[in-house]
């Protein structure tokens, strides 16, 4: 017999083994938030919703109550998830860094490629990447290489092969760096 969804234990994706979760503190305060909503919002309306149908006989055919107890093993398998990464967390407020031109987490960095277009990413949590946005994890190829360098350094980024290009390294020049809240893309 297969082993039960919610005994499925929870997995913090994306993070390498013994190293902290850092979080700028925007992220926490959505995590936080979505948690709240689910404990106190969303999971009190469902179990009303699988309390309800139950109580309308047979629930072999009760799609209220089939939906109503899947949803319930999907908000607690979030609310538990949830609770491990706000437990792991460690919160760096980028703002309240001392002034440096050295890259850490939370740096926006602005760097030109190799011909010379210019580019502009911000260094933060595995929980609050989104490319489309500039913010790149941490953990990210490209953030591991801009860690720890400085305005002006040039640093080299392996690049995988496709379907034009064989793999090889890219040489990116670092222009600029800042220490922000805000995501570099509007």
């Amino acid at each position: 017999m297969a082993q039960d969804e919610d005994d499925e234990e929870v997995k913090l994706p994306g993070l390498p083994p013994n190293t902290k979760n850092y979080m700028t503190p925007a992220c926490y305060r959505r995590l936080l938030d979505e948690r709240e909503h689910l404990v106190n919002v969303e999971r009190p309306e469902v179990v009303n919703v699988v309390s309800w149908a139950a109580s309308n006989g047979d629930r072999s055919e009760n799609g209220d109550y089939q939906y109503g107890k899947r949803r319930l093993r999907e908000i607690d398998r979030r609310i538990r998830f949830l609770n491990k990464r706000i437990e792991s967390a460690e919160v760096v407020d980028p703002e309240s860094r001392p002034e440096t031109d050295q890259i850490f987490f939370g740096a926006t960095v602005l760097y030109a490629d190799a011909s010379g277009r210019e580019h502009k990413i911000r260094i933060v949590g595995i929980d609050e990447a989104d490319a489309s946005k500039g913010d790149v994890s941490w953990v990210s190829p490209i953030a591991r290489v801009f860690l720890r360098h400085f305005e002006g350094d040039e640093v080299k980024l392996p690049t995988p092969a496709t379907k034009t290009h064989p793999a090889g390294v890219e040489t990116l020049e670092i222009l600029e760096i800042t220490y922000t809240n805000a995501s570099p893309v509007p």
